[in-house]
């Protein structure tokens, strides 16, 4: 993630015993990898939260292309397209 190597790390380790001290060191590493969890956890939180609505999203316009198609019907479309042929049959018929 950080893309450090283990001499930064050393180097790293080496200052914070200096600067905090050898007997605060493991409680301030505790803490530290406390935070890191939490904010681990909430971005995996905000993730979670993003694809369901990007999924909820994506549904309604499914949703929609469903209740589209239901709302067709071929039958009378069918029907509507061939009246004009048979009116022109029944004109036909009378002629002759």
């Amino acid at each position: 993630m950080f893309d450090i190597g283990w001499t930064e790390m050393l180097v790293i380790a080496i200052v914070m015993i200096v600067v905090v001290g050898p007997k605060d060191l493991p409680k301030m590493l505790r803490t530290f990898g406390r935070t890191t969890a939490k904010m681990r956890g909430m971005a995996a939180d905000f993730q979670k939260q993003f694809n369901d609505a990007l999924k909820e999203a994506e549904l309604d316009d499914v949703k929609k292309s469903v209740d589209s198609l239901r709302s067709l019907n071929p039958a009378a479309e069918i029907r509507k397209q061939l009246n004009p042929f048979e009116q022109a049959a029944a004109d036909v018929r009378s002629g002759v």
